[in-house]
């Protein structure tokens, strides 16, 4: 089933091609909404406004790995037949090793989903790291050629959660002899304000601008509160410290028009509410942005 699929998304694309733009496209990661099933998504993210989905194929998310054989098509056709894009999909694959790999990434193919974010790589700092970023790397290349055999690109995303290999910078230097054209990030703001600070967060986004396939959004708070390290609380986008008009004024200068995808890691009285708030953020955001830079 697996390398079948692959074939077939190689020889025969699907019905789901993406329409050109020349702002992003404002999606939702789906599993803000796990509580809501497969079937009925599609009607809900298109009655909130949204462009397109980010949709979780992963342990957890609306479409589980294992189970992509049979839920996948359903659920990608499902948007697409709403007139809702998908121009990316949200993994765990790590490596070529992953059963699911090739089944996940050449059904999405299909439907000519454009993008998928792979799970994420932890270094530990032993002394042994050279070894680790060896090993990253070749799991790295092997999920290239994958993507190249059926026409997808993988955006590796920065995070923040202490461990070496979060940042743009430590990503950077694993992926830099891959393809740009196969492998980039999925950049962040929110993450890679937290890891830096304001200087950091320029610097990170300069280095990540010539290899940026889709970003992801999220906006925090430090809380001091408890005594220790501060860490990172969550919050509705524009109520923290991330500077969003200068993030969405590098994207448009840039003329970047792939994917946004909102992320709500925080917990609000009433999703539906928060999630329209934020996307009204967004919006503004970069019609701003990209106006200007016109």
């Amino acid at each position: 089933m697996a390398a079948g699929a692959a074939r077939l998304a190689a020889q025969s694309r699907g019905p789901g091609a993406m329409r050109p733009r020349v702002t992003p496209a404002v999606c939702l990661y789906s599993r803000v909404l796990i509580e809501i099933g497969q079937v009925d998504l599609p009607m809900v993210i298109g009655g909130l406004g949204f462009d397109g989905v980010d949709l979780s194929v992963e342990p957890g998310g609306h479409v589980p790995p294992e189970k992509a054989g049979n839920y996948l098509m359903p659920a990608l056709e499902g948007f697409t037949g709403r007139g809702i894009d998908v121009p990316m999909i949200s993994t765990a694959l790590t490596s070529l090793e992953d059963k699911d790999a090739e089944n996940v990434l050449g059904l999405a193919a299909y439907i000519k989903v454009p993008f998928f974010r792979p799970g994420h790589w932890k270094f530990t700092g032993s002394p042994a790291i050279e070894m680790q970023l060896g090993l990253v790397q070749r799991q790295i290349a092997g999920l290239a050629q994958l993507a190249r055999a059926t026409n997808m690109v993988m955006g590796i995303h920065n995070f923040a959660d202490g461990a070496e290999g979060a940042a743009v910078a430590d990503i950077a230097r694993v992926i830099r002899p891959i393809d740009p054209h196969l492998v980039g990030y999925c950049f962040d703001a929110g993450y890679a304000t937290a890891q830096g600070g304001p200087n950091g967060f320029a610097a990170a986004l300069e280095l990540a601008l010539p290899r940026l396939k889709m970003v992801a959004v999220r906006d925090f708070k430090w809380d001091r509160e408890t005594g220790g390290v501060p860490k990172m609380l969550p919050c509705p986008l524009g109520e923290g410290i991330v500077d969003w008009p200068k993030f969405f004024a590098a994207l448009a200068k840039a003329r970047f028009a792939g994917p946004v995808s909102l992320h709500i890691d925080y917990q609000p009285k009433s999703k539906t509410a928060a999630i329209r708030k934020d996307l009204a953020f967004l919006r503004q955001q970069i019609d701003a942005a990209y106006t200007i830079g016109k």
